[in-house]
């Protein structure tokens, strides 16, 4: 079992950064993915950027440039920089834990972009 625990969201004006956080418990020697996703209110839930174990990172096209992922110093930790935020990148984020076995959510951290 692994657990993701999210941490870092909050209310911020359009064009200011929030970083988000994630730290994974449990078994977290298995973990070969780590990744952030979202979901806007009636919307489903999108890819936003993953790391794997050796660094590899992927981005959704509607972030690239703004946002970067990175893998703390500690294998289980993830963070998610998030600059020049726009309203419509107002969602709950959620952080994900992928094994060889089975992928772990996060409960979610709210990010609201609002002037």
């Amino acid at each position: 079992q692994v657990q993701p625990v999210e941490s870092g969201g909050g209310l911020v004006q359009p064009g200011g950064s929030l970083r988000l956080s994630c730290a994974a418990s449990g078994r977290i020697f298995s973990i070969n993915l780590m990744g952030w996703y979202r979901q806007a209110p009636g919307k489903q839930r999108e890819l936003v950027a993953t790391i794997t174990s050796n660094g590899r990172t992927n981005y959704a096209d509607s972030v690239k440039g703004r946002f970067t992922i990175s893998r703390g110093n500690a294998e289980n930790t993830v963070y998610l920089q998030m600059n020049s935020l726009k309203a419509e990148d107002t969602a709950v984020y959620y952080c994900r834990a992928v094994t060889v076995v089975a992928s772990y959510w996060g409960q979610g951290t709210q990010v609201t972009v609002s002037s």
